[in-house]
């Protein structure tokens, strides 16, 4: 087992693996950026190195900085969390160079699902249901209209190098698509530095629904069930609870043995996620696969008893998995609001002193977060503040916790997303189940 593991992040997903670090008996080693001096994870972790300028560019995003911080205090391993250099293949391959466990996939790995386009066609060539769509980038209008009329409108047009929305736009029909694929192809390289672009068939009202994985070094592959991530806004996800209301037993089994089978044919190690798009009548295609821990694992990991960060490690260290697939159990509905400082109406940052903090409490309740009472939310970073989990034995209890939690939190000094966060909880379609990727569409302004 490591000793030393520093860790590339910043905020809640921080303070989350020094969580599992700790139980683990493993040191930590905090870097932040001159904007983060204050963090809550700076003062958690054993050791803090401060590694450049607030914008992330020259500190979280650093590379040289990140790795010399890992030399000078010489951990053994380091954990990316999620954004900033998680999936970045280069950053993992310097990690191999300088003899530092990188906690995740391989860099060949990563670099393969890192190209939607690449993936798409490395999961159908390995029997992964995939949307329908071109077979690789689209490099002109003319390709892109004859694409498009051979798939059949309403068609996505996708960026390669994509994520969060960006450099994604939908065309119904030939005079939409032609400026809704140069729209795409500016944004995503703005946004990516890659202006590559593909099509897929559009479906309308889909339901997001993502396989959580977990394989070790030795061909042993899991999955912990599914999590339904269709309450989003501009495909940024919400809410996320697990086992998606939608999903039964069989259709559980069949799209667990398909992302399972997946990470095992491209060779995937360490947790992961596979993500479907599932239409109204139970169909599912291959979206894209994210190698690295989400955002949401926290939802799976209370409805499966189990700690996917410390098995992220134990996996990296070369432990083999002891749990098999038959002694993965499903207990009860978890469900996860993630709380943004923005403003509820308009979703524009809110970022501030947190005057006065009130964390929710109580049975079935669990709070990821990095803030405290006088804490200051820079403007520099992403807008989450807080992931508020509820668990119970069914989802209608799940969410009636949910909403006594969210009630009960008081966030003073800044703008957040509780009170949209409670509308959804209060709505009779999000009640029962009725909910698609369109959902957010009647709350946008």
């Amino acid at each position: 087992m490591f000793k030393k593991i520093l860790i590339a992040n910043r905020g809640e997903i921080a303070c989350r693996i020094i969580w599992a670090c700790r139980e683990l008996g493993i040191k930590t080693v905090a870097v932040h950026s001159e904007a983060d001096r204050d963090a809550l994870h700076v003062r958690y972790a054993d050791e803090a190195v401060c590694i450049g300028p607030a914008p992330s560019s020259q500190s979280y995003l650093n590379i040289p900085q990140i790795i010399s911080a890992a030399e000078i205090t010489n951990v053994d391993a380091i954990h990316p969390g999620y954004g900033f250099l998680s999936e970045n293949p280069y950053f993992a391959e310097v990690c191999k160079e300088c003899n530092i466990t990188f906690i995740g996939p391989s860099a060949d790995v990563m670099r393969m699902m890192g190209d939607k386009s690449e993936a798409k066609r490395t999961m159908k060539s390995v029997g992964v249901p995939v949307t329908p769509g071109s077979e690789g980038l689209i490099d002109d209008e003319e390709t892109a209209i004859k694409e498009a009329e051979k798939i059949g409108y309403p068609i996505l047009i996708k960026a390669t190098a994509g994520g969060g929305g960006r450099g994604m736009r939908v065309a119904r029909n030939r005079d939409e698509l032609l400026n809704a694929y140069q729209t795409a192809r500016a944004e995503a390289e703005a946004s990516f530095k890659n202006s590559g672009v593909y099509l897929e068939k559009y479906i309308d009202n889909p339901r997001h629904i993502e396989i959580q994985i977990l394989a070790d070094n030795f061909g042993n592959v899991i999955h912990l069930g599914e999590r339904e991530c269709s309450i989003q806004r501009r495909h940024q996800k919400l809410i996320e609870e697990s086992p998606s209301p939608a999903i039964d037993y069989e259709l559980r089994q069949e799209m667990g043995r398909v992302a399972v089978n997946a990470c095992k044919e491209v060779g995937y190690s360490n947790a992961g996620t596979i993500e479907f798009l599932m239409d109204e009548s139970g169909n599912f295609y291959f979206m894209e696969m994210n190698t690295r821990i989400q955002v949401e694992h926290p939802v799976t990991e209370l409805v499966t008893v189990s700690d996917l960060v410390a098995g992220q490690i134990r996996i990296a260290a070369g432990e083999k998995m002891s749990l098999t697939q038959d002694e993965v159990m499903f207990v009860g509905h978890a469900i996860e609001c993630r709380i943004n400082a923005e403003d509820p109406e308009t979703f524009i940052p809110s970022p501030g002193r947190i005057t006065t903090l009130n964390l929710p409490t109580g049975p079935g309740i669990r709070v990821d977060t990095a803030i405290y009472d006088g804490y200051f939310v820079p403007p520099y970073y992403d807008s989450l503040i807080a992931k508020v989990i509820s668990h119970s034995r069914t989802r209608e209890r799940a969410i009636a916790r949910m909403r006594r939690a969210l009630e009960a939190m008081v966030v003073e000094g800044i703008k957040t997303t509780i009170p949209m966060h409670l509308k959804i909880l209060n709505d009779p379609d999000f009640n029962s189940g009725n909910i698609s990727t369109r959902f957010m569409d009647r709350y946008q302004t």
